[in-house]
C-alpha cells in the first residue's frame, strides 16, 4: 500500500487546516507533534509516527517528557532536529504548569482606566488614540494604539476598533485618547468620534463603556458626564 503524505490527505484531516479551521484543543496530542515535526520518515507519515512514539509513552506527554535526544533518534524519522524540538516543546509545557496565570487590570471605571493609561500617555506631545477591548468581567484582554496624531487631533478609522474587539473575542469596548494641551475638555470631533463608535457597538452588539480624555493629573470621562 502506497505510503500518503499528509499534503495528499484530505484538507479536513489535516493537522495544520485541522488546527487553523477548530482550534488547538480539537486535535490530538500526536497531531499537535506531527505539527511540530512536519513530516515523517519514507515509510509514514508524520502523524502516524507520532502515534507510534507516544504509544511507547503509554500515551503520557509527561512520559514523552523524560525521553532523551539518543532515545528519540531512535525511531525512523527522528533526527537530532526533530527530537530537540518535541523536547523543547516539553518543556515550553513544564513551565508553562508553573507559571502564574497573567492577571488582568479589572478597569470598571474611569477613574481606573485613566490611571492605567495615564504612564503611557503623560509625555506625549501629540495626540494618540487607544482602546481597550474587556471581556463580560470588565477585565483588560488587550489595548491597542489605533492611531497617531498632530497636536489637536487625530484620525481614527471605526472599522479596525469594531474588528478587532471581535477577533479577540472581546465584549466591553473602551475608547481613550490624551489631550497634549492639557484641555481635558472634548472637541466637537472627539463628540463626533464618540457617537460613531457608540453606533457602531450597538450594531455589533458590543458594549460602549467609555471615552476617556487623558491629561497630565486630570481626565474627562463620557460616561460619567452621563454621556455614554
Amino acid at each position: 500500500m502506497t505510503k500518503l503524505n499528509i499534503n495528499q490527505w484530505a484538507e479536513e484531516d489535516r493537522p495544520r487546516e485541522k488546527m487553523e479551521r477548530l482550534g488547538a484543543q480539537s486535535l490530538s496530542d500526536a497531531e499537535l507533534l506531527a505539527i511540530l515535526v512536519g513530516s515523517g520518515s519514507t515509510k509514514e507519515d508524520a502523524v502516524s509516527l507520532m502515534k507510534r512514539l507516544l504509544g511507547d509513552c503509554n500515551n503520557n506527554l509527561n512520559t514523552l517528557g523524560k525521553k532523551t535526544i539518543h532515545d528519540l533518534c531512535q525511531y525512523n524519522g527522528i533526527g537530532p532536529a526533530k527530537a530537540i524540538t518535541i523536547m523543547a516543546a516539553c518543556e515550553l509545557g513544564k513551565r508553562r504548569q508553573m507559571e502564574k496565570p497573567e492577571e488582568r487590570p479589572e478597569l470598571t471605571t474611569a477613574t481606573r482606566i485613566y490611571n492605567h493609561m495615564h504612564p503611557l500617555m503623560q509625555d506625549l506631545d501629540t495626540e494618540e488614540f487607544w482602546v481597550l477591548y474587556l471581556n463580560q468581567s470588565q477585565r483588560l484582554i488587550k489595548k491597542q494604539r489605533i492611531a497617531r496624531g498632530g497636536i489637536s487631533e487625530v484620525s481614527v478609522d471605526v472599522r479596525i476598533i469594531i474588528r478587532e474587539a471581535v477577533l479577540c473575542n472581546a465584549t466591553i469596548v473602551v475608547a481613550c485618547h490624551n489631550h497634549p494641551s492639557g484641555n481635558i475638555m472634548p472637541s466637537k470631533a472627539d463628540n463626533d468620534l464618540t457617537k460613531s463608535l457608540l453606533q457602531a457597538c450597538n450594531l455589533m452588539r458590543l458594549k460602549f463603556m467609555d471615552h476617556v480624555i487623558v491629561a497630565d493629573g486630570q481626565y474627562y470621562s463620557y460616561h460619567e458626564s452621563g454621556r455614554i
